[in-house]
């Protein structure tokens, strides 16, 4: 099964990755089809995600984020493709949170 292992470091906090978290939640579940569930922590939260094809969890952390993603065969031939996107997803819901006060 191809796996996805994406790490993305900020400088924002655990308060403004929880919010930035809650927007991506909403993207995988509107534009993925995803089914999500979130568990907080302490120190950070784990949110899992899984469709048909895929399923994974991300680590929200006050200095990162760590996707982990399983694929399935269909969804694996495009793995470059998902990685891709879902970098470009992440950097954009950052850059959107950065300049916030």
């Amino acid at each position: 099964m191809p796996e996805l292992l994406i790490t993305q470091t900020h400088t924002l906090g655990l308060a403004k990755a929880r919010v930035i978290a809650q927007d991506w939640i909403a993207q995988a579940q509107t534009d993925w089809g995803m089914a999500c569930e979130s568990r907080p922590g302490e120190d950070g939260d784990e949110i899992l995600f899984s469709r048909t094809g895929a399923k994974g969890h991300l680590l929200v952390r006050a200095d990162s984020f760590e996707l982990r993603a399983q694929l399935g065969f269909l969804l694996g031939s495009f793995q470059k493709q998902i990685e891709a996107q879902i970098r470009s997803n992440l950097q954009t819901l950052l850059d959107q949170h950065s300049g916030q006060g």
